[in-house]
């Protein structure tokens, strides 16, 4: 793996492959989080993880073939606990395994903690050439009722640091937060918006079954904005990040054009990726079918499964074209170049309900592109949920 990336390879437009690593173990849970993260009190084993990554990636060679890799993600989990070497191990393992150009996208996520900042020279020499921290709030109030553990010092300090180093970098934030106002959300968005480089990720808060967070808001403790001001919050979102120059390529990233995530474009576009590691799932092509692959979420459980049999796959399912055809809607809407028609038509043997489609034209919630192509308008995204399933009937 070269050590510097000068350039980054053009976006085709083509879905794309790509590899996705995840390191399960976080520092702290957040009551927010229901990601496959664990919290270990003793240190973690790393050059045993990495040798069982190594052979993970020898099974999904197998059932891949040979591909040409367009980007790579360390994901979630805490990345940014890992030492330098273990990255570099890493991606020198999916070098070996797949062919990698130089100029392809190499994202790590990061905690902005001052800890792990030091590392980030390390992750660079290792040849990761983007960072996607997790600031998640300008607030240090916020930031404590989010579980945090660094402070809006630490994230400017990471974030400049990031700056200096990495060639791409981004960070993402959270907003509907609970007493949040539009009035309030606006300013920290631009603050925001004032560090940001080339992107930016912006999620609604979600509260999720089995997190700390599901238990307070059934017992009444913790309030989230209603549905009209979440819709605020999200359409002031999409005008002041369009305003700045980062207008909204999928529904929750922001991105100045040609600086979008090659590897989520990879989900949303509907490629092929590899995932290895704890809780990681796949897609791998095979002729017209497509394999989902699913591994053990447990870390501890993953590693033996791997040292025993090669691989810690509990799920591999083969998706017929229907299924697929379903997939490549549900992810394309999200993008604002929105669904290859000729691609859906070609898994689901049909067009889409002539019926279905006028109502939602008619009601605004989506539109075509020409004969080629269609997708959601900002209206639609509001209630993306309902027009998939509408379109997929």
């Amino acid at each position: 793996m070269s050590d510097a990336t000068p350039f980054l390879l053009p976006d085709t437009g083509e879905p794309g492959f790509g590899v996705y690593v995840h390191w399960p173990f976080c520092a702290a849970k957040c009551p927010y989080c229901d990601f496959n993260s664990h919290v270990r009190h003793q240190p973690v084993d790393q050059p045993r993880f990495v040798a069982a990554f190594l052979r993970e990636m020898e099974t999904m060679r197998r059932l891949s073939g040979p591909k040409t890799v367009t980007s790579i993600f360390l994901g979630g989990g805490t990345p940014s606990l890992m030492e330098p070497e273990t990255v570099s191990a890493i991606l020198e393992g999916i070098a070996r395994h797949w062919h990698v150009p130089d100029g392809i996208e190499i994202t790590m996520e990061a905690n902005p903690s001052s800890v792990e900042a030091t590392r980030f020279r390390g992750y660079r020499a290792a040849g990761v050439n983007r960072v996607s921290l997790g600031v998640q709030a300008f607030n240090d109030t916020d930031l404590r009722f989010l579980g945090r553990l660094h402070d809006v010092a630490d994230a400017l300090k990471a974030i400049k640091l990031a700056r200096e180093i990495f060639p791409r970098m981004s960070f993402d934030l959270i907003y509907a937060r609970p007493g949040q106002t539009v009035e309030a959300w606006e300013p920290e968005l631009r603050q925001a918006i004032s560090y940001a480089v080339d992107h930016l990720s912006l999620y609604q808060l979600t509260i999720e079954e089995g997190t700390p967070f599901f238990g307070l808001h059934k017992a009444g403790k913790l309030i989230v904005p209603d549905g009209d001001l979440s819709a605020d919050l999200y359409e002031a979102t999409q005008e002041i990040t369009a305003d700045a120059g980062l207008p909204a390529y999928e529904v929750s990233n922001h991105a100045r054009p040609g600086a979008e995530s090659r590897h989520n474009l990879t989900y949303w576009r509907y490629g092929d990726y590899a995932g290895i590691g704890p809780g990681a799932h796949g897609r791998l092509s095979r002729g017209r079918e497509k394999l989902a692959t699913a591994t053990e979420r447990n870390p501890e459980g993953w590693l033996a499964a791997v040292e025993r049999d090669g691989h810690g796959m509990v799920d591999q399912e083969v998706l017929g074209t229907d299924e697929q055809a379903d997939e490549l809607l549900l992810m394309g809407l999200r993008l604002r170049e929105g669904v290859d028609l000729a691609r859906w038509q070609q898994l689901s043997g049909r067009d889409p309900d002539p019926a279905r489609e006028q109502i939602l034209l008619e009601h605004g919630f989506i539109e075509r592109l020409g004969n080629s192509r269609l997708r959601c308008t900002p209206k639609g995204m509001l209630i993306l949920d309902a027009v998939v399933a509408d379109l997929a009937c």
